[in-house]
């Protein structure tokens, strides 16, 4: 099977896929991932938080806002030594891709200096290298290029029109405009959304739909599950059925079959179960490690049983 790549998505076709009764979508789900991937294959992150808290921006889910009251208190840029520390361990765990997330509205050049020189020892450690910095200008992302990141993480979040419902101190287009940045400066683009922030169906065919009609499909896609954190602001927001959440890690893989699908935050809630069907519907990466920033994740020794039981493996 040759897969078809497409940009021309409507929400109307993602809200169908999404809607399909469950053994045909993950047949399909299935079918396009085996087209792009080894079916078996796991790709193993770690998500490091080097700059906690004291955020300014308003996100109704994260607890490293200053608008809410979830008790985290603010830190410092950690040092080289203790991150490269993290990233060692990280390896030999297993990960092939280190992650590091920054509490920034956007990194001041000084900072940035810093980040560049991590990436670039992470990258002598063997590892794929990702950062999450809040937004970039075009020069910002041309320095992160020349140190050479492998990813940049800045997701979506949700729809164009529930997100005013969910952040107020950027917009949309700030979001779109960091992508078209870093993909201008030859960065390959981690970008997904959050699912449990009080939308709608429709927004979630949406979150999809302006996803796969981005110029180029991002290369990772981290589809979320909120992890509800008391003191912020969705700390209430209605659970989602773990059936659901499968549906749209399959209509992501439908959608965007090249792209790496993460299964990503909330893991810690969803059963072996739900876990096992979410690879089936085709994501193929997991974040392993005690946190994702700061909200709590599956052990790794849970998760390497979990991939034996399943004949799943970590890639190299």
């Amino acid at each position: 099977m040759t897969v078809e790549v497409r940009h021309d998505w409507t929400r109307a076709e993602v809200a169908a896929l999404i809607a399909l009764p469950f053994p045909d979508l993950l047949f399909r789900a299935q079918t396009t991932h085996r087209a792009a991937f080894d079916p078996r294959d796991i790709q193993l992150s770690t998500l490091l938080s080097i700059k906690t808290g004291g955020c300014p921006e308003d996100c109704g889910y994260c607890s490293q806002s200053v608008h809410h009251e979830s008790g985290l208190k603010a830190s410092k840029l950690m040092a080289l030594d203790a991150v490269l520390a993290e990233a060692r361990a990280a390896k030999a765990a297993g990960a092939s891709r280190f992650c590091m997330g920054a509490a920034w509205r956007a990194p001041k050049d000084a900072d940035l200096d810093r980040v560049c020189v991590m990436v670039e020892e992470v990258r002598k450690l063997g590892l794929e290298s990702c950062v999450t910095l809040g937004m970039l200008t075009a020069p910002q992302a041309g320095r992160l290029a020349d140190a050479g990141l492998d990813y940049y993480n800045h997701n979506l979040d949700t729809s164009p029109e529930h997100y005013g419902a969910v952040i107020t101190t950027r917009t949309y287009q700030d979001r779109l405009d960091t992508l078209a940045h870093v993909r201008d400066a030859g960065i390959n683009v981690c970008c997904g959304g959050i699912i449990g922030l009080g939308e709608s169906e429709e927004d979630q065919a949406g979150l999809l739909a302006t996803l796969a009609c981005l110029p180029k499909h991002p290369e990772s896609v981290p589809i979320n599950l909120l992890m509800r954190v008391q003191g912020t602001r969705l700390a209430d927001a209605p659970p989602i059925d773990a059936i659901d959440f499968v549906r749209i890690i399959a209509a992501a893989r439908i959608i965007m079959p090249a792209s790496m699908v993460r299964l990503s935050a909330g893991r810690e809630s969803m059963s072996d179960e739900a876990q096992s069907l979410c690879f089936l519907a085709g994501a193929n990466s997991i974040f392993c490690g005690p946190k994702l920033l700061t909200t709590p994740n599956p052990t790794q020794s849970h998760d390497m049983r979990l991939l034996e039981r399943l004949g799943l493996r970590p890639m190299a």
